[in-house]
């Protein structure tokens, strides 16, 4: 084990970034001309990074599994972006967003980090306004914001439900200019399947054209991965189906050292499970807990009737509900964290009061919204003695407004009218903090080789406050890297074009064509789907929301008996050397069964709670989180040995120097 080395600028928090902007080395125009930079992911980390370093002069490879680069799952995110503007004059700050943001996270993320975060926040507004990002505004025509959880403040910029979408093509306009220009040289439907290191250096990498099954060379003075994250290591998830974890899992295997993988983040507001046929989960915007009230019955016998069906839950009066999050949580109510929230929801179904078939729901209720804006709307429209009918129509316009395609996705899914019963809820996997672990550079432990927005640790420690992703994605992408990037690549001005005809990609190649043979040649009866499902049942009943030392060492022997079945009876069809979403699948479970076990050892070996990894033997009378910050105040970053029993533990001690570190409340 060793103490990692975090590469941290010396000096005051709020002047870290400027000074060291100021004292990294650079690269000249006329030298960036002769350094290639090869991307994987063109999400909204990997794609702002194309598109700035392009800009700046480099040559960019982007490469994506997708038909498009604006096909990345940072296209599903709904509900907003932080940054510190303080448009609503409600006292926020630069300050305020670090502090909430390390709070938010219980204690486990750098400081510098997430103060550099919150600096550039303010940059990443005015970059998207002025690439046209359709931005709700209000009446004046000022940006307008919204609160969202962990927060007292309202720091929260958004673009109905689509906030995601509508970055990621301000992003996608960026790339398209320089792809335009010749600079960026997009590979759209192929998969990183391995980094090539050279003298130690990451230097290149092995794809595969998906539409062909081609083996591909592609060399690079620098490589980025910005491939999001690993949630779909649970198999049910609100990530899209292709989301994996492989391109971060090969430059683990490569040296990179994986940080943190038992962080991950349980998202409080997802339409519930509804059987054994579904593939994904879907997310609902956490913004709709600005407005919505999240309840069960107080009484058990209510919630059997509903159950039956014998009940509709608006039938029942406001004294016989109990809103639990506000109970709980009178300062912050329905707006506590996410990992706050999604405990809270278990709870309260595993103690019987969940109102849908399964038990695993609670309801998330608009009608005060409704009521109150609706009053709002008459008085400001000068409509004397409403009726409610009125009420209810002026309060539903408001919260079309705001959430209207978040309703209508609903209501599509779920078949039921949200304007007229509550919506149904429950945590579903959402967001992984964990990833591979960078230094302050964004540079992993393997030179030459960086990291950025989801696939890294760097940020949000064990919780990630709610629209903090597309922060860091775009913040990484747009202001962090291309300055810190420069800062290695300036010592390549003379290396000239890196060869890929050399023993090294050779090596690199045959790894991956003979691994890829194995799975297709492999003769067995079980699809990857079978594996896929049972990992990710493992990973939910002993990894999810609530961990405990026996289920953890369980786990551990379930999964890597269980990869060794896959290798054994797992059937493929098709050949390596066309088109085979099977064999694309199998790639990537076969690496989430690896990651699968790193889960858990990691999980295991923490023995305390803390934000999204919350063990049962570590908990408080009032059943919140109990950290030990003795004995676990350290990024755990795991080196790759061979086999994931076998990962090495390095620690990055934690130091706070501008925060006082207290337990979390939000009461």
């Amino acid at each position: 084990m060793s103490i990692l080395d975090s590469k941290l600028p010396q000096g005051e928090l709020a002047k870290k970034w400027t000074n060291h902007k100021n004292s990294i080395n650079l690269v000249n125009p006329a030298n960036k001309r002769n350094i290639d930079v090869i991307i994987i992911g063109t999400g909204l980390a990997g794609g702002s990074a194309a598109a700035t370093l392009a800009e700046l002069g480099y040559n960019v490879k982007t490469f994506c599994y997708q038909d498009s680069p604006r096909r990345a799952h940072s296209i599903a995110a709904q509900g907003g972006i932080n940054a510190a503007k303080n448009y609503q004059g409600d006292g926020d700050s630069t300050y305020r967003l670090f502090y909430d943001t390390v709070k938010g996270g219980d204690y486990r993320s750098r400081e510098e980090n997430v103060y550099r975060l919150a600096e550039v926040s303010a940059n990443i507004i005015d970059q998207c306004v002025a690439q046209g990002v359709p931005f709700a505004r209000e009446y004046g025509g000022l940006l307008d914001n919204r609160s969202f959880g962990g927060v007292l403040v309202s720091r929260t910029f958004y673009a109905k439900g689509q906030t995601g979408q509508q970055l990621l093509l301000g992003a996608y306009a960026a790339m398209n200019r320089q792809i335009n220009r010749g600079k960026i040289k997009s590979y759209t439907r192929h998969e990183m399947l391995d980094v090539v290191k050279i003298d130690g250096k990451a230097r290149g990498i092995i794809a595969r054209d998906l539409k062909t099954g081609k083996i591909e060379r592609h060399s690079a003075h620098a490589v980025v991965i910005a491939s999001g994250g690993y949630g779909n290591v649970f198999f049910l998830s609100t990530n899209a189906m292709g989301s994996n974890v492989t391109a971060a899992w090969k430059a683990h295997k490569r040296g990179a050292f994986f940080a943190n993988p038992c962080y991950t983040q349980i998202h409080p507001t997802c339409i519930p499970v509804s059987g054994d046929h579904q593939s994904k989960l879907t997310l609902m915007s956490e913004s709709l807990r600005n407005d919505g009230r999240i309840w069960v019955p107080k009484h058990i016998e209510d919630v059997k009737k509903i159950r039956e069906g014998k009940l509709k839950p608006t039938d029942l009066k406001q004294e016989d509900r109990d809103y639990y999050l506000e109970r709980r949580y009178p300062s912050f109510g329905n707006l506590v964290p996410r990992d706050v929230a999604s405990r809270a929801a278990k709870e309260r179904c595993d103690a019987g009061y969940g109102v849908n078939k399964t038990g695993q729901a609670v309801y998330l209720d608009f009608a005060s919204a409704i009521q109150r804006y609706g009053k709002e709307a008459a008085a400001t429209q000068k409509i004397s003695n409403p009726s409610e009918a009125k009420i209810k129509e002026l309060g539903k316009e408001v919260i079309e407004n705001k959430y209207g395609n978040l309703f209508q996705m609903y209501e599509k899914i779920v078949d039921e009218n949200p304007y007229e019963t509550p919506m149904k809820i429950y945590p579903a996997v959402h967001y992984t903090m964990g990833g591979i672990w960078v230094d302050y550079n964004l540079q992993t432990t393997v030179p030459g080789l960086f990291a950025t927005g989801e696939a890294n640790f760097s940020d949000h420690g064990a919780n990630r406050l709610g629209a903090s992703a597309l922060m860091q994605g775009l913040a990484d992408g747009y202001f962090v890297l291309p300055y810190t990037i420069g800062n290695y690549l300036a010592d390549d001005i003379r290396t000239g074009p890196i060869p890929t005809d050399t023993k090294e990609f050779d090596e690199a190649e045959k790894l991956q064509v003979d691994r890829l043979n194995k799975l297709a040649n492999n003769n067995g009866t079980k699809s990857v789907d079978h594996f896929h499902k049972k990992l990710g049942l493992i990973m939910w009943n002993k990894c999810g929301m609530s961990r405990n030392a026996k289920d953890l060492e369980s786990a551990i022997s379930e999964i890597k008996e269980l990869r060794e079945e896959f290798y054994r009876d797992v059937k493929v069809p098709g050949d390596a050397n066309e088109m085979n979403q099977e064999l694309e699948k199998a790639g990537r479970v076969a690496d989430f069964l690896e990651l699968g076990e790193l889960f858990a050892k990691d999980a295991l070996h923490r023995n305390e709670s803390c934000g999204g990894h919350f063990r049962e033997e570590y908990q408080t009378e009032e059943g919140e989180a109990m950290r030990d910050d003795e004995n676990f105040m350290y990024v755990a970053a795991w080196e790759y040995k061979g086999e994931p029993s076998a990962a090495v533990l390095h620690k990055e001690n934690l130091e706070y120097e501008n925060i006082e570190v207290k337990t979390r409340s939000y009461k």
